[in-house]
């Protein structure tokens, strides 16, 4: 006996079999969505793509959607990683054997990009970082005086450092930039990726970039000790080998300019001196007092009007003092941030007092400027004139 049919239980096929065979939106084109993302503000710092979240912009630190109000998948995320990549085949094979790869990307018309793409959870992640399309000058980012001197400098180490997102691109692109206006030299970077495009002004500039002109730092800047350059750019010194090469360059009559992820000045030499093995460090330490001629780090805060952020720079310069404590090791009242505390007239300066005059002059409140100090107790000592309440005249008045 055959059993009944039920019209309510194939009622629903006919119209999944439709759905089905509709055919699906087609993917949004990664420019027209990056044109998109880029039209939110004009104060976007970095672009996210995540598997899961819709298309993110950063802007003054914080995240928002934008470009896209759907959850991208894996698939939009490799397609998106795909397209940024092209035709570049080494950074393909990074990102399959290494599971992360650094490309550069244009937008046609717009901005350019520093993209890195990575794997996690099995899907491509994007994160990308938009670069002027202007080279930044030394006016417009309000640099401290004394760093227009390193313009004049025929050799030696200057080194920008602090983390992620904290500007030292910009900072040395505006350095660089002073330098092709007012000198008449050969400028070489090594970069990955190439970031700001410098223009041949006063000076030639050539830019190599990782992977594309050469397979590593060290090799370029190796390459670079015969190519006749006055000042050398390294985008970062992330070895032993390109720390050492780089210092042999300006022992030999080159201004060199790199970047380090250090969050201070005294933690940038001691990532220098251990990187090397015990027994070299302290040959090592004599060769940057020598050769070093400022470290510069930063920190972008965010601003109390909520309009942006605000650049805390320190500024360690080579004098007498300095040289001693990087040669010798700084010591109990002989550290770096005491030579840079006392070294106002040489130029230096130092994070917390730069934050103390920001909040004193309005443009941080006092519990930003205290998450990012060195010593933040002791910065709090320093403010509190400000943390006291001025007295209420009504109240006064009543109390009478």
């Amino acid at each position: 006996m055959s059993s009944p049919t039920n019209p309510a239980a194939n009622a629903p096929s006919a119209p999944r079999t439709a759905a089905a065979a509709a055919p699906a939106a087609a993917p949004i084109s990664t420019p027209t969505l990056l044109a998109a993302m880029l039209r939110t503000s004009a104060k976007i710092s970095d672009l996210f793509f995540s598997p899961g979240k819709p298309p993110l912009v950063e802007i003054n630190g914080k995240l928002t959607p934008a470009g896209a109000t759907r959850a991208l998948t894996g698939e939009d995320t490799r397609r998106i990683a795909s397209d940024l990549i092209g035709n570049n085949e080494d950074a393909r094979e990074n990102l399959k054997k290494l599971g992360s790869c650094d490309v550069s990307y244009s937008l046609p018309g717009s901005n350019r990009f520093r993209v890195n793409i990575f794997m996690q959870r099995g899907t491509c992640a994007v994160v990308m970082r938009v670069i002027p399309g202007k080279v930044p000058d030394f006016e417009s980012l309000n640099l401290p005086e004394e760093l227009g001197k390193i313009v004049g400098l025929r050799n030696g180490i200057v080194l920008v450092t602090g983390p992620t997102g904290s500007g030292k691109s910009s900072t040395l692109a505006a350095i660089i930039d002073k330098i092709n206006k007012e000198q008449f030299y050969h400028v070489l970077t090594i970069e990955d990726p190439i970031e700001f495009l410098h223009p041949h002004k006063n000076c030639i500039v050539h830019q190599r970039e990782l992977h594309a002109d050469t397979p590593s730092f060290a090799l370029a800047l190796r390459a670079a000790l015969r190519q006749a350059p006055k000042v050398i750019l390294v985008g970062e010194m992330r070895d032993r080998e390109t720390i050492e090469i780089a210092m042999e360059a300006a022992e030999t009559g080159h201004l060199v300019l790199s970047t380090l992820h250090t969050i201070d000045a005294s933690k940038t030499v001691e990532r220098i001196v251990g990187v090397f093995p015990m027994a070299e460090q302290h040959t090592l330490r004599n060769r940057l007092a020598k050769s070093f001629r400022y470290i510069i780090s930063q920190r972008l805060i965010p601003r109390k009007d909520g309009s942006g952020r605000v650049a805390a720079i320190e500024i360690l310069k080579s004098t007498l003092r300095t040289r001693e404590y990087v040669e010798k090791g700084e010591g109990d009242g002989k550290t770096l941030l005491d030579a840079m505390r006392v070294g106002g007239q040489d130029g230096m300066q130092h994070f917390d007092g730069e934050i103390e005059r920001l909040i004193r002059e309005g443009v941080l409140d006092l519990d930003t400027g205290l998450a990012y100090a060195t010593n933040p107790g002791n910065l709090q000592l320093e403010l509190a004139d400000l943390a006291q309440e001025p007295a209420d005249p009504l109240l006064e008045t009543t109390a009478t």
